[in-house]
């Protein structure tokens, strides 16, 4: 990319986000490339842009004599105390402009390594090689990374009084101390909401817009997931309305759903119309199988294992115990 950044021309800072680009780019910006001329200084800028954020990082560098240093340059702002970067926060839509920018450093975590693994967190966008302008080669292993945003489990726990006792406290244990191992526990957020009634589920849903939802308690197949009624005695909660109200959730981040309870294949199979991941159980299942695959589940996630690797996870931890239910578990994906 070669060319002039201009602060008064905000098209310059449109991104369509529909594109799915990860840019990282560098160029020469008003200065010769090829030789160093005397009284113009040999210029490159490192350009990079998290999908996350929304944010651009302009990373600048100049060379005022053929055998000076490197050192900040400065194009905007106060140009007798250059900065080396900058940050533009982009507003995303072809037809949105801003030209906001900031003379605060973005946050960078140094790593040198030249690969990047993908994962359910999203990757990261990493920044290294060489530069070369004209015949001046610029190490640049800076390791820009972007982080991505934490995922919260929402854990919802129901457990009547007049239904056979779960051991739902354990499962839940398991769980947060899984995480707290985890290669990658930064970026998980556990919530749980317990004695879970028709109007909890909603409201829990709605205050913290999880990104996988995790049910533990009773199931009754045909007629629904049990939660509690106000005296704290059960309450079927028929397929389709949580089918309906997943819906409602679709587009708002909800990733994967966990119907750790018994009979819930038929609540999974609907749910998955609309959401891209669901597990539900195809017959009845015990506390210790139902714990097993949760904590198999989660300690793939934590290790940053896709959603299908977690399901088969959870599965083999079933049968590491040897408890032959571990064909019980079922995972439903949504078609295209």
């Amino acid at each position: 990319m070669r060319g002039i950044i201009s602060p008064i021309d905000s098209t310059n800072f449109q991104y369509d986000a529909r594109r799915g680009l990860k840019i990282i780019a560098a160029g020469t910006f008003g200065a010769p490339a090829k030789e160093q001329v005397t009284g113009i200084p040999l210029q490159y800028n490192l350009l990079t842009l998290d999908p996350e954020s929304g944010v651009m990082t302009v990373e600048t560098r100049k060379k005022e004599k053929a055998d000076g240093a490197w050192s900040a340059d400065a194009r905007w702002g106060d140009k007798n105390n250059p900065v080396p970067r900058y940050d533009i926060k982009l507003r995303y839509g072809t037809a949105s402009k801003t030209d906001n920018s900031s003379n605060h450093p973005k946050a960078s975590t140094q790593d040198n390594s030249s690969n990047s693994q993908q994962s359910i967190f999203g990757g990261n966008i990493q920044v290294g090689g060489n530069i070369t302008v004209g015949n001046i080669t610029q190490n640049n292993h800076s390791g820009i990374t972007s982080q991505p945003p934490k995922r919260t489990i929402l854990i919802l726990a129901s457990s009547p009084t007049n239904t056979a006792r779960l051991r739902l406290d354990k499962e839940v244990r398991e769980i947060d101390e899984g995480l707290r191992r985890a290669q990658q526990r930064e970026h998980f957020s556990l919530q749980q909401k317990w004695a879970v009634r028709p109007d909890d589920l909603r409201r829990t849903l709605l205050d913290y817009n999880p990104q996988i939802v995790h049910f533990c308690g009773h199931g009754s197949g045909g007629k629904g997931l049990v939660l509690e009624n106000d005296a704290g005695n059960a309450q079927f909660v028929p397929t389709n309305a949580l089918t309906s109200l997943f819906e409602l959730f679709a587009n708002q981040g909800v990733e994967c759903i966990i119907l750790n309870a018994c009979y819930a294949e038929v609540q999974a199979e609907a749910i998955s119309q609309h959401i891209n991941y669901v597990v539900g159980m195809s017959d009845g299942i015990s506390d210790n199988a139902a714990i097993k695959f949760a904590v198999g589940f989660y300690d793939a996630l934590g290790a940053g294992r896709s959603y299908d690797d977690a399901y088969k996870f959870g599965c083999n931890a079933i049968a590491l115990e040897g408890i032959p239910e571990e064909l019980t578990p079922v995972l439903k994906k949504k078609t295209k």
